[in-house]
């Protein structure tokens, strides 16, 4: 499926990709709209429809991840919402192995997300990401999306991988596209980024729902440089 002896560089998605996306969608559909039903007094299914209406209308773009912009919208504390549900933000259960194998293997690991810093602070509070992970970067800090070719350039200046020894994994078929016209040359798609949800079937990249049998490549493909005695 991958090459490893060829990856040197590791971009990694947080929501559906190491993380249960279950959090975030539950969120968004239902607890989001269900509180602003009850604080404006609009009736449940109009706050649902409109804004399903409005994430459509920015999907892809940062005021969609943006927790600024939708507690300006709506008038509510955003974060303070997340955290009466965070008890559903948890790590993909073959995650840790995972996270655990790169790191053994010397690769250099970096977490790009286009959620919210905040949303993101949240997150680490949460789980061990930061155990595992020593780069974090929201999209937020370059004001565009990893759906945007910007932000691929914006991103190899920070950090200078070389794409042809990259891998990037996501859960968003947009966003492998995108890294994939950027050049990037190793993709892998996560087909169950929620785990209520039945995995999806992908054709347009390689795809995993379990990180596990990947891990003996991983390892037997390190890049840590061994010396002789």
């Amino acid at each position: 499926m991958l090459d490893w002896a060829q990856i040197d560089t590791v971009l990694l998605d947080m929501d559906g990709t190491l993380l249960d996306l279950h959090f975030d969608n539950h969120f968004w559909l239902e607890h989001l709209p269900l509180r602003w039903s009850e604080i404006s007094g609009i009736s449940l299914a109009d706050a649902k429809a409109q804004l399903q209406s409005e994430y459509a209308e920015l999907n892809g773009k940062i005021q969609w991840y943006c927790l600024d912009y939708w507690g300006e919208r709506l008038q509510l504390p955003i974060t303070e919402l997340k955290r009466e549900v965070m008890d559903k933000i948890q790590m993909r259960p073959d995650v840790p192995a995972f996270l655990t194998a790169l790191k053994q293997s010397g690769r250099d690991i970096v977490l790009v997300t286009n959620a919210h810093p905040d949303s993101l602070s949240l997150k680490l509070e949460r789980t061990d990401l930061a155990k595992y992970i020593d780069t974090l970067i929201s999209t937020h800090e370059f004001g565009v999306t990893k759906e945007s070719w910007a932000l691929w350039q914006k991103l190899q200046q920070r950090l200078g991988f070389k794409n042809d020894t990259t891998l990037f994994v996501d859960d968003s078929l947009p966003i492998l596209t995108a890294a994939q016209n950027f050049g990037i040359k190793h993709l892998l798609a996560v087909a169950n980024p929620d785990s209520q949800q039945h995995a999806r079937t992908i054709n347009e990249f390689p795809a995993i729902t379990d990180y596990t049998p990947l891990l003996q490549d991983i390892l037997a493909h390190s890049k840590l440089r061994t010396t002789a005695n």
